[in-house]
């Protein structure tokens, strides 16, 4: 088995990982649904934009149940303290994906414009709202959460719902929700044709122009020095068992920038992100849907790898009591339970990329207004 700390860092990255595929696969089922009342401008349009995501999205949020089971097994005390820090927000999204299921499976049943017209906006809703929140979250996590550990390491939490809903955090949920927005303009691209695409061709480039300029401003933002990061200063033993309280934080203006100058490489992260997201807009465009589509995925790789970067190796910051932070060595489960989660997800996790891949090849193809009529009774 490899050793502790060498797992610590490998479940770091593994759920990194889960994070992306996540934002990628269910992302862009989000982005249709929040595209889905502006371009699609009549009941079979709009029958179009829900059929192109209808036969795999609720495959697609495996990655999200998997995220949560990951950072619910690898690291129980953040799994802790941020579902009870950001309960209300996390019941928000919770609140917002049950329009999902129920939208998809109602919509069409009644052939009533009212009724329609109504769960339309729910599947905006359902699309919305998640990554707005999780962009929302992210900005709190760069600042610090107000939370600390008594000595027996119960977490406190001190914020309420509307502190959450800052400035920073607001803006970094631009920068989530104009991200995700693009990956489904782009998919809705990729399998539309005529009046559908061509709208969602606008709004990718309309969504890569606002998320490119909120993430560079995010970024200016947190270099201007007026949000701290934070630096362990003492010396720490990454293979010691976790115990959050052993060591010293402090805050300081260039923290979050301190790995960039560690490794210049990290700077192609946000590079990324900001390249993909202009290149995807303007492939879309050109007609180079399917490429657009992987480079947007880059794109959402590169800004979550961005901040994932910077936080290094902090995983929930608290700002109320430094020396409570979570981080990559502290808040992990045991050396056995991380080597045991790393064995299945090897076994398990190709699985689910053999079988996702399976199931887009076999129901390719564009969703065009001539299936939808041809299909009256049996699509979405």
């Amino acid at each position: 088995m490899l050793d502790y700390p060498t797992l610590k860092v490998i479940w770091w990255l593994l759920v990194g990982v889960l994070l992306v595929g996540f934002a990628i696969m269910d992302g862009h089922d989000m982005g249709v649904g929040t595209l889905l009342p502006f371009v699609g401008r009549n009941d079979t349009e709009r029958r179009v934009v829900i059929n192109t995501v209808g036969p795999h999205w609720d495959g697609n949020q495996v990655w999200f149940i998997t995220g949560g089971g990951a950072i619910f097994a690898a690291w129980p005390l953040v799994y802790a303290t941020a579902f009870s820090g950001f309960y209300w927000a996390m019941l928000a999204v919770l609140w917002a994906l049950f329009f999902r299921p129920v939208g998809f499976d109602y919509r069409s049943k009644i052939d009533n414009p009212t009724w329609r017209s109504t769960w339309d906006w729910g599947l905006f809703v359902g699309g919305a709202v998640p990554p707005l929140i999780f962009g929302v979250a992210f900005g709190n996590l760069l600042q610090g959460v107000p939370f600390h550990f008594d000595n027996y390491l119960i977490s406190t939490y001190t914020g309420s719902f509307w502190a959450l809903l800052n400035p920073f955090a607001l803006l970094t949920g631009v920068v989530s929700s104009a991200m995700i927005t693009l990956h489904g303009a782009v998919y809705l691209s990729h399998r539309t044709e005529g009046a559908v695409q061509a709208r969602a061709q606008n709004a990718a480039l309309g969504a890569a122009v606002v998320m490119v300029l909120a993430f560079v401003g995010a970024g200016f933002w947190l270099h201007s020095g007026a949000i701290p990061g934070y630096a362990i200063s003492s010396a720490i033993d990454p293979a010691a068992l976790p115990d959050p309280l052993a060591k010293t934080v402090v805050r300081s203006a260039d923290a979050w920038w301190a790995n960039y100058a560690r490794w210049p490489a990290m700077w192609a992260l946000p590079v990324l992100g900001i390249v993909g997201a202009l290149g995807a807009a303007l492939l879309t465009r050109a007609g180079a849907t399917l490429t657009a589509f992987v480079v947007s995925a880059l794109a959402i790789a590169g800004v979550i790898g961005t901040a994932g970067g910077a936080m290094f190796p902090f995983v929930m910051p608290s700002s109320t009591d430094l020396n409570s932070s979570l981080t990559v060595w502290d808040s992990v489960s045991s050396h056995l339970t991380l080597g045991l989660m790393l064995g299945a997800t090897l076994i398990f996790m190709p699985i689910i990329v053999i079988y996702t891949s399976w199931a887009y090849r076999v129901m390719r193809g564009k969703v065009t207004e001539a299936h939808i009529r041809a299909n009256e009774h049996t699509a979405y």
